[in-house]
């Protein structure tokens, strides 16, 4: 989410609270359980009750797991699946220009490539979070994460690095690494978990590296 607020702030856009009349509103949804549907739904049928002329974006799992629906959803204006964020503001340009194209969506378990967002300052003045992985390959039948997320995928160890740089450039001292399932980070890309921790760990400034919930593996 906070990824896709430095893109649209980068393209001049003025970020609001939810509460404040908006142009355009954007809910980054979930959908690890029916609940989590539910609250995305309202969400997005309370931006549209804020402001009937605004645009209203629904983005992330809930498209993924439930794209037919919102596409006859009156309240939603533009859906953007996972791997696909990257493009808010151009996808959002194309909208404004002739509202045709409406429905980003991707075959989630075909794509190999992660999806590049990242961040540069955080709201949290102390800990930055940094996702590493997305994706998992487990299929556990109570769960929809593979359906919604696709098969693992990794980012790069050089992007990361890269990216913890700038965060300790800006003042950070801690990071914390997240996934989805963040044993399996590496995996795709012949690397480990263990080198990646390594690798942030040679950054000039950063103190301190937690990771996000790990799973048994």
């Amino acid at each position: 989410t906070e990824a896709m607020q430095q893109l649209l702030e980068e393209a001049g856009y003025e970020i609001v609270p939810f509460h404040e009349k908006a142009d355009v509103y954007i809910i980054n949804t979930c959908s690890v359980t029916n609940i989590a549907d539910r609250k995305s739904r309202q969400m997005l049928h309370r931006a549209k009750k804020q402001n009937p002329e605004a645009v209203v974006v629904a983005a992330g799992c809930y498209v993924q797991a439930a794209a037919e629906e919102l596409k006859a959803d009156l309240a939603v204006d533009v859906i953007i699946g996972n791997n696909k964020k990257q493009d808010l503001v151009p996808i959002l340009e194309e909208y404004f220009k002739d509202k045709s194209d409406s429905s980003h969506v991707i075959e989630i378990n075909e794509t190999h490539e992660y999806e590049r967002l990242s961040i540069h300052k955080i709201a949290d003045h102390t800990r930055a979070f940094l996702k590493v992985q997305d994706g998992c390959n487990q299929f556990c039948s109570y769960c929809i994460i593979p359906y919604t997320r696709g098969r693992v995928r990794s980012r790069r160890p050089e992007e990361v690095v890269a990216e913890v740089k700038e965060l300790a450039a800006a003042g950070y001292q801690e990071v914390v690494l997240t996934g989805i399932h963040l044993s399996s980070y590496g995996v795709d890309l012949g690397t480990s978990l263990i080198e990646l921790i390594q690798a942030v760990h040679e950054v000039d400034g950063i103190t301190r590296i937690r990771l996000g919930s790990l799973e048994p593996g």
